[in-house]
Formats: C-alpha cells, sequence, structure tokens
C-alpha cells in the first residue's frame, strides 16, 4: 500500500528543534544564520529537515570525539 504521508515528520519547526537539542531559540536562529543548520521557509514558516538536525549531531559528537 502506498503511503502518502509520512509517520514521522520529515522537518521540524524551530521550536521543535529547540526541545529536541535543548538549545535556546536565539542559538537555533545562529545555527540557521551560519548555515550550520540547513533550513527553508514555507510562506512565514520556517522548517528544519530532520536529517539536517541528525547531520548537525552527528558533527558535534565527532567534533567532541
Amino acid at each position: 500500500m502506498l503511503t502518502l504521508v509520512p509517520s514521522e515528520p520529515q522537518a521540524l519547526t524551530v521550536p521543535e528543534v529547540m526541545t529536541a537539542l535543548r538549545l535556546s531559540r536565539s542559538k537555533v536562529y545562529d545555527l540557521i544564520r551560519s548555515k550550520q543548520l540547513p533550513s527553508y521557509t514555507s510562506g512565514r514558516a520556517r522548517r528544519i529537515p530532520v536529517e539536517a538536525v541528525r547531520r548537525y549531531m552527528q558533527h558535534r559528537l565527532e567534533e567532541a570525539a
């Protein structure tokens, strides 16, 4: 059966990223401005792909090692 809507979100809002990464709103926007966390807008809504958050976390883990 074809699934049109994924069971997990493919993109997150800024508040969802704040919660996921335990960061402040200003820090998330700093990451977006510095291109460390890719994002896009749909109308006035800013969205961050889940995969971008995963890549950011992986990069931070590699830096810490």
